[in-house]
């Protein structure tokens, strides 16, 4: 047979393509998005409970047994995990199927990983912009461990209980500070981690004016260790003194967070001078990698 015969007949059913369009800033629009962003980055062990547009009761939670998606617990609670492998080009569109799965979910029933390969229909309302009250702000609970995946009273077995034992002794040393600021203790050094809603640029205006002016530290014994990208936003990063309970850095994060408002204030009528402009460029070449 001729290479010409064995190309005629019946061609194979193939699927459409489907254009996954990456979603650089997935939070954006929900008031709760720079806690959403510490919560899936670096926060180990917390839980807040979900304002959801159609009523119904539904935690959010850091990390799952197994790095489940979403869970119900035998007495009925029902999770919603945000720390998860498995992702598509929109991690707000994996989170709403998942929670649309739990709210239909059963004691004992898990989700293991999110739905990332279904096609996108242009009437689907699937994302946690659509599922959740956008002006809702996120009460967070931090733990010190994560026996909350358990109900009161009961023991982890088999899986996990594993899986458990090596979350817990993951877990840095972590203290809230305000919305999305974590004091987090790594190693030998402790951090604050802020997670800001302003848009990159200003926002790197804004914290060369400090640099240049020499207030952007917290006090002494502190220095501005870099920043880091996280799904759309910037997230300075600050060196402290780890001997230092986490505590008494709230009301110096406060003053400079109180500095950092008034200079994203000026930018309006104060554009950078000449100083302030080579500041912002040492700051952009100052970039960090958490992992």
């Amino acid at each position: 047979m001729g290479k010409g015969a064995r190309k005629k007949g019946p061609k194979p059913d193939r699927k459409p393509k489907v254009r996954d369009v990456f979603v650089g800033q997935p939070f954006e629009g929900l008031a709760a998005e720079p806690e959403l962003i510490a919560l899936r980055e670096f926060v180990p062990s917390a839980t807040a409970k979900l304002t959801l547009a159609d009523g119904g009761d539904v935690t959010l939670g850091t990390v799952l047994p197994m790095a489940a998606a979403a869970f119900v617990r035998s007495d009925g609670e029902r999770f919603l995990g945000l720390q998860v492998q498995t992702r598509s080009s929109d991690i707000s569109r994996d989170l709403g199927r998942a929670l649309r799965w739990l709210l239909d979910a059963e004691p004992g029933d898990v989700l293991s990983v999110p739905d990332t390969t279904s096609p996108t229909d242009p009437d689907e309302h699937n994302r946690l912009q659509d599922l959740l009250v956008p002006s809702a702000e996120l009460q967070v609970d931090l733990h010190t461990d994560f026996a909350w995946w358990l109900p009161e009273d009961a023991d982890a077995t088999g899986d996990v209980a594993v899986s458990l034992e090596r979350a817990n002794a993951a877990i840095m040393p972590t203290d809230r500070l305000g919305s999305g600021a974590y004091w987090v203790l790594a190693g030998e050094k402790a951090h604050l981690r802020w997670v800001r809603p302003e848009p990159e640029n200003l926002l790197l205006q804004a914290l060369a004016r400090l640099s240049a002016a020499g207030t952007l530290g917290l006090g002494e014994g502190t220095r501005y260790a870099g920043s880091f990208r996280a799904h759309g936003l910037l997230v300075p990063v600050w060196d402290l003194d780890p001997e230092a309970h986490a505590r008494e850095w709230a009301e110096p994060k406060d003053q400079l967070g109180a500095r950092l408002d008034e200079a994203l204030k000026s930018l309006d009528s104060e554009p950078l001078n000449a100083t302030e402009r080579r500041a912002r460029d040492g700051l952009i070449g100052r970039q960090l990698t958490i992992r």
